[in-house]
């Protein structure tokens, strides 16, 4: 089976170009303000133009129409990944009016927690299963917290439309996380860092050789 990647977060040339270099599918940026990994419109049509056919990915946290409209402004993002608390409706609404691709996040603890699905099939072009955060985490973000979710709970699950797989993915464990759920797509971003938001190029480029090698 065929793995594809993206490579969120990056915030650097370097880092784009060991991302683009190793094969990745698509890469993320982040413009969620409180993130270490956000970038400003400006920096982020810079690290753009050094992307060719590879998706480029916008990552928001229940954006405002404003926000992703300056944002498209300046970058023509191929897919707007959602990843905090919309809601269906709010889904479906982004991908009407801004006339892109939407992925929304489904952050994943318990077998309840997959529930969610059925009500985000129609309306998104993607999936993105990743972790939640445990509770007693300080400093919680809502995504990239470099912990995984128990992947036995996709057993004998199957879904319409297309999804990735997050949440605490590293080199190490990708082979293992890729048997257990059958992803045909993975997403990483703290498993390829230093320090949250200090992506390292040797890191990418072990970890996208890790993808092809599967």
């Amino acid at each position: 089976m065929t793995v594809q990647a993206k490579i969120c977060g990056l915030s650097t040339t370097e880092t784009v170009a060991a991302a683009v270099d190793g094969g990745a599918a698509a890469i993320g940026l982040n413009f969620y303000e409180p993130s270490p990994r956000s970038v400003t419109p400006a920096a982020a049509a810079e690290l753009a133009k050094a992307t060719g056919s590879v998706d480029v990915v916008g990552l928001f946290v229940d954006p405002s129409d404003a926000l992703i409209a300056t944002i498209l402004e300046h970058v023509a993002l191929d897919v707007l990944q959602l990843h905090g608390a919309e809601t269906p409706v709010r889904a479906a609404e982004i991908r009407q009016r801004f006339e892109r691709p939407v992925m929304k996040a489904i952050k994943v603890a318990e077998p309840a927690d997959l529930d969610a699905v059925a009500a985000y099939e129609d309306v998104a072009d993607w999936l993105l299963f990743d972790a939640k955060a445990p509770k007693n985490m300080v400093g919680a973000l809502p995504g990239g917290n470099g912990v995984p979710f128990d992947w036995d709970l996709f057993q004998g699950r199957d879904w319409q439309a297309n999804w990735m797989l997050s949440g605490g993915l590293t080199t190490e464990n990708l082979a293992a996380a890729v048997t257990a759920t059958g992803a045909g797509w993975v997403d990483v971003s703290s498993g390829v860092e230093t320090a949250p938001g200090e992506k390292s190029v040797a890191r990418i480029t072990a970890f996208m050789h890790q993808v092809n090698r599967l």
